[in-house]
């Protein structure tokens, strides 16, 4: 900020393995989304090192964490972040494009992404004839479309109404069942309920690092 230096993240230490389901929650300013951006190689850290499967990201050029970014982490956003004009089947297709998938391959292939998530009559439909839920299920396959290392949602629920919600966390645990890695930032109990590790920040910091069952246990 100007000259002045602001530490948002103090010494962060952190393991996720592979298959892994874990929360990241924490107050705003906690510097739970600079994490989150530094796990899908969107920020780099200024100190320190980030290994993602073997690899030094840290210090990796722009174009580089580019591909990483399209190959290894598929992104769900609480806004969806869809593309207005394009149908479902073509927002899902999107990621195949960069990666230079040829056209026919590509549709089959966010068909089958998009028939996991329970969306195939509505594969033909635009973002604006589909429900908040049905955008949020197209941004799930989209994200899953390239067989991602890593699936990181932030507030995936945020634009969502209770049974919609308890819908597409359902989805998040079938991803996890079926071998992926889930990383999630919520601000919510019930949200971060569904995970398996609830990781919680304050000023930069990890406060706590627990499992579920010892994350949500009563204190006495």
């Amino acid at each position: 900020m100007g000259k002045q230096e602001l530490n948002v993240l103090k010494g962060i230490s952190l393991s996720i393995r592979r298959n892994e389901y874990v929360a990241l929650m924490g107050p705003s300013g906690s510097g739970k989304s600079t994490l989150m951006n530094i796990l899908g190689c969107l920020d780099s850290p200024t100190s320190g090192t980030y290994i993602l499967n073997d690899h030094d990201v840290s210090k990796m050029p722009d174009d580089d964490l580019a591909e990483i970014r399209n190959k290894e982490i598929g992104f769900v956003f609480q806004q969806f972040n869809l593309l207005p004009r394009l149908t479902a089947l073509e927002n899902v297709a999107l990621p195949l494009i960069y990666a230079g998938v040829p056209q026919k391959r590509r549709l089959e292939t966010a068909m089958e992404v998009i028939r996991k998530v329970g969306l195939e009559d509505r594969s033909h439909h635009k973002p604006n004839e589909l429900s908040g839920g049905q955008c949020q299920r197209v941004a799930i396959a989209r994200a899953l479309v390239n067989n991602p290392s890593i699936i990181l949602a932030d507030e995936p629920t945020g634009n969502l109404d209770s049974k919609t919600s308890i819908e597409i966390m359902e989805i998040f645990n079938n991803i996890q069942a079926g071998g992926n890695t889930v990383v999630l930032v919520t601000h919510e109990e019930d949200i971060a309920g569904y995970a398996k590790r609830i990781i919680r920040l304050k000023d930069g910091v990890i406060e706590t690092d627990r499992s579920r069952e010892d994350a949500l246990a009563p204190a006495f």
